[in-house]
């Protein structure tokens, strides 16, 4: 069996870490951006907002609010599409709120004050799988890595060590 010399090895080390880093990284998105999470003057404002942006799972919504203006509900899709505040999943009134994306599929919130849905303020995001292409988006990627990965990682690291000693 030929040898594969400590370069080729090293290599081999460096191109596996690369990859699996680059799908590591987990956004923080900041609902709304600057505005925040708030009564949009144009009722389009957050689904605009949502437009531009991929939602993988390990992502995280951050809501920027002050408690007792504004709250966060979860909510089925039935709720969001009518603004029914006396069906919520859950509602989070303590701002700021931060949410990790752990499933795949749409995903619905809405605020409850009377009035903020009704007026625009509420998001509907669809979470994809983590790709290899890593997350996309405008905002900072930040090492909110998920633990699994870190195990796939060290595995992997072993493995490679292994074939090339």
């Amino acid at each position: 069996m030929a040898r594969i010399s400590m370069a080729q090895a090293v290599t081999a080390l460096v191109l596996s870490a690369a990859t699996l880093l680059h799908v590591t990284y987990a956004v923080n998105y900041t609902v709304g951006d600057t505005t925040g999470w708030t009564r949009p003057s144009d009722s389009t404002f957050y689904t605009t907002w949502v437009a531009s942006k991929t939602f993988r799972i390990g992502d995280f919504l951050v809501f920027n609010f002050a408690t007792g203006s504004h709250d966060v509900a979860i909510v089925t899709v039935d709720a969001y599409n009518s603004c029914n505040v006396s069906n919520t999943i859950q509602v989070l009134p303590t701002g700021p709120v931060t949410l990790s994306l752990n499933t795949t599929g749409e995903h619905y919130y809405m605020c409850t004050i009377a009035g903020h849905c009704a007026g625009g303020q509420k998001l509907a995001v669809n979470v994809v799988a983590n790709t290899a292409s890593g997350p996309s988006g405008s905002t900072t990627p930040t090492s909110a890595a998920s633990s699994s990965r870190g195990l796939t990682f060290a595995f992997l690291i072993v493995i490679v060590i292994g074939l090339f000693c």
